[in-house]
Order: structure tokens, then C-alpha cells, then sequence
């Protein structure tokens, strides 16, 4: 029997033990901090040299020197040439419909003129370059590839440097392809924290980047935390969340097979159903239970309902809806008769799937919209990656002769009023005798 938390909207302790539920502790121990504070510094330290170090060191490498780790475009390319012909077909599939996607994001800069001819306005601009993390080994990632290199690409960046781990010598040629597809312009073969430092800081032959992207282990996040202020990062991901709000008319294998879809990334994934139906969350349940043992990796599965997982019953859908707010899901299905209205409720969410037809698998891949989302509850403040984190704003201000001696009134007795007399007189200098 599949063990997964039920829990009751109508119990008392019900928001007692949901604050329990969604407890998720991402900071890093005191082991794993002074490891990546050591590698950062001697990163900044050595450079090239201890980039090449720690790679041997921790991917099982034996590289001499920083060249052997840097992968041409010719290499990438091949790349293409490698993979199936279906394999390719989807990646380009996939990528146009990101970057069709992400085009609607990408914001121009905007002025307006005052009576006095004062202009003020916005000038946007891309950043100058980005660094791309891609984990790497046995797993593949490209969808990674294209969700983060395309929006910026699609900002004008104007140099993507990708870095991707490759233990014991191991090349994907899936991430290769998806690189070149996406117009990578530089990729080097190393991980980890040292990885991050490199990118933060620069060495002789890595680049020093303005914004960090893409997931990674503990110690890649914690890197990203120590760097952050040296340069800009996307966020500190948690584990991977699905939550799925349905009224039980949706097939309960569907449902079931969906909630796997997140548990299978990790054992600390959480998947959760909500749903007013009873006679419907049985059914799940039972779906639950047959469709595990058709699952490779239904040890994960298992371990992930067990033990973050959660179904709620709720008296009805306006209920469910509370529940999903305070959640503030990364992904949110809403399996409903009528999801464009219940979709106007939800306030908190990184992704809002609608309709019993919109996997959050499609989502993951080549929906288009992009699939690196806020979790942990970040959902309230936070937004998915896009085209907009890529680039940036300057304020423009120009007075004329009539707009600078009105504001400078102003300014002057405000700037007296907090004892900046400098910064008064400056003003004053600009007012119309």
C-alpha cells in the first residue's frame, strides 16, 4: 500500500499541519558552506589552475590544462548531427516555440515629454553576459538548455557562456545540441561550486558574467548564494512541486500519473491533490497504487508521496482555491469544468496549467512558456525566468531650463529639510533668477 498523507480543510489543526507539510529547509550546512567558501576563494585565488584541479578532483578527470575543457562550436554542432533525427526534430520544435513565446516578454525602452520640455523616461538594455549552469553526467537536461539560453538570447545578451559538469569524461550529446540550437556562444565542461566562482569571478580563459542561471546540487545553490551581489543569480530552487486542484471529472489515472510527474525527480519533490470529491480521491488512490508498479523509478516515487506528499479534501472549490493561494505551488493544474475563471482566483503560482488536457509535462518541455518557476512558496514574490530577468533599466532624465528651476524649489527645501546642503545648493543653482 502507497502510503500518502489525507488531510481535512474542515480539522481544526488543518493549517497547523499544513505549515508542517510545506516546510522545506534549503539552507546549507556548515559542512557544505565552508567547502564552496573554500573553492570560491581558491578559484579567485588560482584561477584556471584550480578550476582544472578541482574538475579532476571531483568529476574523476585528467586534464592538464583549461583548453581541454572548453568545447568548440564545431564540437556542438556535430552534436546536432549526432542525435536522431526525432531527437532534433523536438529540441527545434521545442525552441521555436520558446522563443516565440519569450518574445512577447522582451520590454522596450519608453519616454514621455512634460509641458516645460522635461523628457523622462525608461532605456532598457540587455545584460553583456550570462552564465548558463547545466547539470550534467548521466542525466540529460537539454530542455534546461533552451528554457535559460533562449529568453536571453532572445533580451540581446550578447555572450552566453554554459557551463555542464561531464564526470568520468561523460558527453550528452542531447545538452551539446541543445546548446547549439539555442546559439550558446561559449560552453566549458566543469561543475559545481567551482563552476559558479568561475563565472562570478572570471579566470584567464572563463569569462566573468553579470547573472548566474540555471539549477543545480546543494553545493551549485550555495555557490550561487555566496556570489550573489558580485553578480546577479535567477534564484535559490527548491525541490520540484505539483499541485493539483480537481472537481472529479477528470480520469483519476491522469491525475495520478501527473503527481508522479514531479515525485519522480527526487524524494524531496511534493505532490499534492486537492480535490472537494471523496468518492473521487479514492479512485486516485487506487490509481495511485496500480500505476506505481509500471514505474522505473517508482522507489523515488513512493519515498517522495510518502513523505511530502499530501490529498485534501476540501468542502468545495472556493476552498480549494484558500488552500492553493497559501501553497503558492511552482507548477498548479487546475483539473476543472471551467479553469479560465477559477484561474482569475489564484493569486500565488509559477505556472497555472488549465483545463484537464494541459499536462504539466508539457509545460516542462515545449509549451513555450518557461519552466524554470519559483518554489518553496516563492510563488509569492517571486516570478518565472524570462526574458525580462536578462535584461535591465536605466531611468532618463532631461530637464529643460523651466523644468529644472521648478524642480529645483522643490528639491531645495527638501534637501535643507534633511541637512544636505550641498545637495540644495545644486539645485538652487539651476532656478530661473
Amino acid at each position: 500500500m502507497i502510503s500518502i498523507k489525507e488531510l481535512n480543510k474542515q480539522d481544526d489543526n488543518f493549517w497547523q499541519e499544513m505549515e508542517t507539510l510545506l516546510a522545506w529547509e534549503s539552507v546549507s550546512d556548515a559542512s557544505v558552506l565552508n567547502t564552496v567558501n573554500d573553492i570560491i576563494a581558491d578559484i579567485r585565488k588560482r584561477g584556471d589552475a584550480a578550476l582544472v584541479d578541482f574538475t579532476n578532483r571531483f568529476d574523476r578527470m585528467s586534464v592538464e590544462d583549461i583548453s581541454a575543457l572548453e568545447i568548440s562550436a564545431e564540437t556542438l554542432e556535430t552534436s546536432v548531427k549526432k542525435i536522431t533525427e526525432a531527437q532534433k526534430q523536438a529540441l527545434e520544435f521545442a525552441a521555436e516555440r520558446i522563443k516565440s513565446y519569450a518574445q512577447h516578454q522582451k520590454m522596450e525602452s519608453w519616454s514621455y515629454t512634460e509641458a516645460d520640455g522635461t523628457m523622462l523616461g525608461q532605456q532598457v538594455t540587455a545584460l553583456d553576459k550570462v552564465g548558463l549552469y547545466v547539470p550534467g553526467g548521466k542525466a540529460a537536461y537539454p530542455s534546461s538548455v533552451l528554457m535559460n539560453a533562449i529568453p536571453a538570447k532572445v533580451a540581446g545578451v550578447e555572450e552566453l557562456i554554459m557551463v555542464v559538469p561531464t564526470p568520468d569524461g561523460e558527453v550528452n550529446d542531447l545538452v551539446f545540441a541543445a546548446a547549439s540550437i539555442a546559439g550558446v556562444d561559449r560552453v566549458f565542461t566543469v561543475g559545481g561550486a567551482q563552476a559558479v566562482a568561475a563565472l562570478a569571478y572570471g579566470t584567464e580563459t572563463v569569462p566573468q558574467v553579470d547573472k548566474i542561471v540555471g539549477p543545480g546540487n546543494i553545493y551549485v545553490a550555495t555557490a550561487k548564494r555566496m556570489v550573489f551581489g558580485t553578480v546577479g543569480i535567477d534564484m535559490i530552487a527548491g525541490p520540484s512541486e505539483i499541485l493539483v486542484i480537481c472537481d472529479g471529472k477528470t480520469d483519476p489515472d491522469w491525475i495520478a500519473m501527473d503527481l508522479f510527474s514531479q515525485a519522480e525527480h527526487d524524494e524531496d519533490a511534493q505532490s499534492i491533490l486537492i480535490s472537494p470529491d471523496a468518492d473521487f480521491i479514492e479512485q486516485v488512490k487506487q490509481s495511485i497504487e496500480r500505476l506505481m508498479e509500471e514505474m522505473p523509478r517508482k522507489d523515488i516515487i513512493s519515498t517522495s508521496l510518502r513523505d511530502r506528499g499530501a490529498i485534501i479534501k476540501v468542502e468545495n472549490l472556493d476552498e480549494a482555491i484558500e488552500v492553493a493561494n497559501y501553497i503558492s505551488p511552482e507548477h498548479l493544474e487546475l483539473s476543472v469544468e471551467d479553469p479560465e475563471v477559477m484561474a482569475k482566483k489564484i493569486r500565488h503560482a509559477g505556472a497555472i496549467f488549465m483545463g484537464r488536457y494541459t499536462a504539466e509535462a508539457l509545460g516542462d518541455y515545449c509549451a513555450g512558456p518557461n519552466h524554470v518557476l519559483p518554489t518553496s512558496r516563492t510563488a509569492r514574490f517571486s516570478s518565472p525566468l524570462g526574458v525580462y530577468d536578462f535584461q535591465k533599466r536605466s531611468s532618463l532624465i532631461n530637464c529643460s531650463h523651466e523644468g529644472a528651476s521648478e524642480l529645483g524649489k522643490v528639491a531645495s527645501v527638501l534637501a535643507h529639510g534633511e541637512g544636505l546642503t550641498a545637495h540644495g545648493r545644486s539645485a538652487e543653482y539651476r532656478i530661473k533668477n
